[in-house]
């Protein structure tokens, strides 16, 4: 009966798809790259051993990325197939040169998995964090296909563990291992009879790693900062984040420098930061002969934020006054603590940096204000918190190592 209603739900999907698309860019582009899927299918082939990742959106393909370059590296005779639901990552990723193919991931039916399966006949298979698709799992299983769930996150409100979840959890019988980011997820498999499991922490950890090792020198950056000890880094900003940060910067005098990465780098939006900064400043596109003597760099280029959270003490990540924060890791692998505001919970590595004390929440710029003079004022307690940033991604880092061994 559940399947039933499964395959249903599936098809009232599609059938919605087809009445919004004429009116909705991101269903337009799902039906558009489905469709070119399907039409693909019949002529594609691989001269070796396929490996196929799925990722729902680009959040996940950032951590099935260190996955996939492990085995370009380490396996370049495997073709790597790259599926993706949202147009949000396939439409940014589908270029990926890493990629053997890369397309939209048809719609969960029988028919569909079946067809699917057998053109692009992986070897293994990975689906990323939370993907869970009825009819690709076990048609998986039938054909003895191994399936890694990769840095995958149960919560106990999910369908797997209620009473009625015995449907339910007939697909992560499926999976030949989880690989769990943390202790919770595996207590909760656990409760339920399944051991297939290892707590190997999140993939992104790797690559934020991997990042920052690698990042070049931004010139610029280096020559804003030189000399200065309290420089504040604020990465994907909004409108409310800018204001805390401009406003307690124009009470501090000379002081302290910011450089801001808003999240929005249009004309409009850098002429509204430009219209509240009552200090010298200046765009990365336009650079001045010595910018040692300006306050505020605004960084109004994409990406280079990974690259320049090294030149500051301080990083406030933008968001947690809206719909949430932005990436934190990139921030605390340079061993820096982390300010954001209040909508967080949902970032499990924002609430662990939060525990290990490497991190902080704000309601307003009071409390900004107040927590970053604390810090200013006690090098010892800066450096304590730096430290306990930069200890808890190292800590974190190895699930790749850790997946690699023992699938291939």
């Amino acid at each position: 009966m559940i399947t039933l209603l499964y395959n249903l739900g599936i098809r009232l999907y599609s059938v919605a798809l087809l009445l919004v698309s004429p009116f909705n860019i991101k269903a337009k582009l799902l039906r558009k790259g489905r469709r070119e899927t399907k039409q693909q299918l019949s002529n594609i082939s691989f001269n070796g051993p396929v490996v196929w990742v799925h990722a729902a959106s680009l959040g996940e393909f950032e951590q099935g990325r260190p996955i996939i370059e492990a085995i370009k590296k380490e396996h370049p005779h495997y073709k790597v197939v790259l599926t993706f639901f949202s147009p949000s990552g396939y439409e940014i990723r589908k270029n990926y040169e890493l990629a053997d193919w890369v397309c939209y991931l048809p719609a969960d039916t029988k028919r569909n998995a079946r067809r699917f399966i057998q053109a692009i006949n992986p070897e293994k298979v990975f689906f990323i964090k939370y993907e869970f698709w009825y009819h690709y799992l076990t048609n998986l299983k039938k054909a003895n296909i191994p399936v890694y769930g990769v840095s995958t996150i149960f919560r106990r409100e999910q369908s797997f563990f209620k009473s009625y979840g015995s449907w339910f959890k007939k697909m992560l019988h499926c999976f030949e291992k989880f690989y769990v980011q943390d202790e919770v997820s595996g207590e909760l498999l656990t409760d339920i009879g399944i051991g297939n499991f290892a707590v190997a922490g999140d993939t992104r950890f790797d690559r934020v790693r991997d990042i920052a090792k690698a990042s070049a020198d931004v010139e610029l950056a280096r020559r804003f900062a030189d000399g200065a000890d309290k420089v504040i880094v604020a990465g994907s900003t909004w409108g409310p984040d800018e204001d805390i940060l401009i406003e307690y910067l124009q009470n501090q005098g000379k002081n302290v420098k910011l450089i801001i990465a808003p999240h929005e780098i249009h004309d409009e939006h850098i002429r509204q930061i430009e219209s509240k900064l009552k200090v010298h400043y200046f765009t990365f596109t336009n650079p001045p002969k010595d910018p040692q003597n300006f306050q505020v760099m605004i960084v109004n280029t994409m990406g280079m934020l990974s690259a320049i959270y090294k030149y500051g003490q301080v990083a406030y990540i933008g968001g947690g006054f809206g719909k949430g924060i932005h990436n934190t890791l990139e921030a605390a692998t340079y061993e820096m603590p982390v300010f954001f505001g209040t909508n967080y919970r949902k970032f499990k590595e924002a609430r662990d940096l939060i525990k290990r004390e490497a991190a902080f929440s704000i309601n307003d710029k009071q409390e900004f204000s107040q927590l970053i003079e604390k810090i200013w004022a006690d090098k010892k307690y800066l450096e304590s918190l730096s430290k306990n940033a930069g200890q808890y991604v190292t800590e974190m880092c190895g699930a790749t190592r850790l997946i690699m061994e023992e699938a291939f």
